[in-house]
């Protein structure tokens, strides 16, 4: 790998209209890691990049549970928490798990629903359904649980702002609340309320639903160890859990650092193994052959248990999730897989509308883009927005509007923070609800305040979002240094996702291939010739159509840089590499 870093010439942008940032690595660090430590000297300049202490490489090579578990009790109410559910166990009281209707509330709703059941208390579940029920909890509902038994409501992934349902059943079970969702007044009066997200400074802010399921159930069986009771489990079976956690954390986009990271890596490795049920089905349906890694989870897993709750029965995924029976895991997965391509069909329809109304919007500077439509399903207002916001480089908002009413979700940009911006917009009366993330938000508000809504996040956002988000390089490697030797010691660094980005890195060559590939011929396929007659290949995804895409069709046969992440080949046996371009610019 070439210490010199390749970018745009000082004023120029690359094809997207990107700034490349190059940035530099300690020399010296990286040759002392690499000396002292016997790591090659790629894999010691980018350790020196991120700025990893020696003292910490093996634990972050191999990040292990055991080294960044913390006691669950350090999280406000978890004894609390944990004590009633104990309590329940031993008592034979019915517990329902109400859980949220993407993945990190599936996967945190089945971690619950098995740790229940392993340690032998009774336990039921319920998904609120998108269209008809909304997000979180719901009066009707927590009667209908109550009304059937249940002593205990344990919401995951839902519930901080859920005041009013969870007082209406208060003198009838009590309510728990698992969630690591912002919120903007007080908390509700739950028995007890478990949300890191309260303490932002907090070295736990960062975890999903899931993890923090993972950490409730450790807290749980401790507690029932200490009071003796003959089924609580040992570390192997609270262990199996994890992969549930793995697939919540990164399919939620929750930073992969500390205990995400450990809880990924971990998680992976069951999967790698002997997966359960359900995720062995998704990875088969998904045509995934070889072990799983963090993309796999994200780009193939993920948006099949998604389309359940986006267009379908909420309930499939955590149904899918619970079964140890193969042949219903099949049939299952299945389902989920049709679901998923008539999701994408769904979304292929809104997004060619959403493209050309956001195009008008970023001509004319917009630093927020907001379009909305007339019947466009809610469950792909999401993917849609976050389509929109990687096509032109700022946050964008996508609203599908029914019977007045427009309901939407935004997705964001670094140093943008949407969850901020969208309270801030119901304490001014805009919208009627809105929450979430830095990265993602949702709103629900009366279509004829759409236009107010947009002003109130432009005015929020200017001076901020003036040029697209610049892509940052982490080095520069030849054609001929594109191996897969170099994809895997890079590989170590991983997994990578929010918070621990994949190395990105420039290769200069000439652009020998060009070619249009998958549904809609959206990705380009490329082939980089090198110097001396290497040839790499390459991916741009959904370029087609795109700046980039423009800009590669006018370069082919003429020396190129690309800028991307250096995989594995799996179509040639991972003997080869190959790059997924995220830009490129002329060399």
């Amino acid at each position: 790998m070439d210490g010199g870093l390749t970018a745009p010439a000082p004023g120029a942008f690359s094809f997207s209209g990107r700034r490349w940032i190059a940035r530099t690595a300690d020399a010296r660090a990286a040759a002392l890691l690499a000396q002292t430590h016997g790591l090659p000297e790629p894999l010691a300049r980018l350790v020196a990049l991120r700025g990893i202490a020696a003292c910490e490489l093996d634990r972050h090579f191999a990040p292990r549970l055991r080294d960044w578990l913390p006691d669950p009790s350090v999280l406000d109410g978890m004894d609390a928490l944990a004590g009633r559910l104990a309590e329940a166990v031993m008592r034979g009281e019915t517990v329902a798990v109400f859980g949220d209707y993407d993945v990190d509330g599936t996967a945190a709703t089945a971690l619950m629903r098995r740790f229940l059941a392993a340690v032998g208390g009774r336990a039921v579940h319920a998904v609120p359904d998108r269209l008809r029920d909304g997000y979180g909890p719901n009066e009707a509902a927590f009667a209908a649980l109550a009304d059937a038994g249940a002593r205990v409501i344990l919401c995951v992934d839902c519930g901080s702002a859920a005041p009013e349902p969870i007082a209406a059943v208060a003198d009838r079970a009590d309510v728990l609340v698992l969630d690591h969702h912002r919120i903007d007044r007080a908390p509700p009066a739950a028995r007890a309320h478990v949300n890191p997200a309260l303490d932002p400074a907090g070295a736990l802010a960062h975890l999903c639903a899931a993890g923090l399921a993972f950490l409730a159930a450790v807290a749980v069986n401790r507690a029932l160890r200490e009071a003796g009771w003959p089924h609580a489990l040992d570390a192997a079976a609270l262990l199996s859990l994890v992969d549930l956690v793995a697939l919540a954390t990164v399919a939620d986009v929750v930073p992969l650092v500390g205990l995400n990271r450990a809880f990924v890596a971990q998680g992976l490795a069951l999967m790698g193994g002997r997966p359960r049920a359900g995720v062995a089905a998704l990875l088969r349906v998904a045509g995934i052959a070889r072990a799983p890694d963090a993309e796999t989870l994200g780009f193939a897993l993920a948006p099949r248990l998604n389309a359940a709750g986006r267009i379908g029965d909420a309930d499939l995924g955590v149904r899918l999730l619970l079964t140890d029976d193969a042949a219903e895991a099949d049939a299952l997965a299945q389902r989920l897989d049709a679901l998923n391509r008539e999701r994408q069909r769904i979304e292929a329809g809104v997004l060619e509308a959403a493209l050309a109304a956001a195009e008008r919007q970023a001509r004319d500077g917009r630093p927020v883009i907001l379009v909305a439509g007339e019947g466009w399903h809610p469950g792909v207002v999401g993917i849609v927005a976050g389509r929109v916001k990687e096509r032109f480089g700022r946050p964008a908002f996508v609203f599908g509007v029914a019977g007045g009413i427009a309901t939407g979700s935004g997705r964001s940009i670094p140093g943008v923070d949407l969850g901020d911006a969208v309270r801030a917009a119901v304490a001014a009366g805009i919208a009627a609800k809105a929450g979430g993330h830095a990265m993602a938000a949702g709103v629900t508000l009366a279509a004829d305040r759409i236009g107010a809504l947009h002003e109130a996040l432009c005015v929020a956002c200017a001076g901020v979002v003036d040029e697209p988000e610049a892509l940052v390089l982490d080095g520069n490697v030849t054609v001929e240094g594109a191996t897969a030797e170099l994809a895997r010691a890079v590989g170590r660094l991983g997994p990578f996702g929010a918070g621990n980005p994949e190395p990105v890195f420039a290769l200069r060559g000439r652009l020998g291939y060009l070619g249009a590939v998958g549904a809609r011929s959206a990705h380009l396929r490329l082939a980089l010739e090198g110097e001396g007659g290497a040839r790499l290949t390459a991916i741009a995804f959904r370029a087609a159509g795109a700046k980039l895409g423009e800009g590669l069709a006018a370069a082919l046969g003429r020396p190129i840089v690309l800028a991307g992440v250096l995989r594995e080949d799996h179509f040639r046996g991972g003997e080869a590499a190959s790059l997924q371009v995220l830009d490129a610019a002329a060399a």
